[in-house]
């Protein structure tokens, strides 16, 4: 097993209760993202509910089932993949007054934490024309992924907040475990 971990965070000038309902609301996060064609829930939004997440790139589909595994309101919200491939994350958000720019009243910071099992995306998880190696697929969707990580982003945020601004995305890198 190969696990691949990534967390970003971003600052959001809202107080984290609004952010956190913001996220709970995961269906909507298919109008940011070019690749994510829709997102179809099955429950409530907390523990238990699980979600399709249907993408497209390139000459590849794929639908990704995730499941809430937990939720701590206003703070935190866990999920784990159900169906294939084995990752698990959450969001935290935690506040951050001292991040609030003049004018503004409150900030929080926003994290988004996911562990990856790189070794289960191989084989029958995802197709894959059989011509193409999975690495060489893998070497073209990284710096997609992260492209598309910061569009999604900033549109999160612009429509948390009423307008589009320049964000500062912060990648915490951590090595492979």
């Amino acid at each position: 097993m190969r696990v691949q971990r990534l967390e970003i965070s971003t600052d959001v000038y809202l107080p984290p209760a609004d952010v956190y309902e913001f996220l709970l609301n995961f269906p909507r996060y298919a109008r940011y993202s070019e690749y994510l064609d829709r997102v179809e829930q099955y429950g409530d939004g907390g523990p238990g509910t699980e979600y399709d997440l249907v993408f497209s790139w390139w000459k590849l589909s794929y639908t990704a089932r995730s499941e809430v595994t937990d939720v701590d309101e206003p703070r935190r919200i866990d999920w784990r993949t159900v169906k294939d491939i084995e990752a698990n994350g959450y969001w935290r958000v935690e506040p951050a007054p001292d991040r609030a720019p003049e004018g503004v009243e409150r900030a929080s910071e926003v994290f988004f934490v996911v562990e990856l099992d790189t070794e289960s995306a191989r084989g029958s998880a995802i197709s894959i024309p059989s011509f193409i190696s999975f690495d060489s697929v893998l070497d073209r969707v990284i710096p997609k992924i992260q492209a598309e990580g910061r569009r999604v982003v900033e549109r999160v945020v612009a429509d948390l907040e009423g307008q589009q601004r320049d964000i500062e995305l912060r990648i915490h890198e951590t090595p492979s475990l």
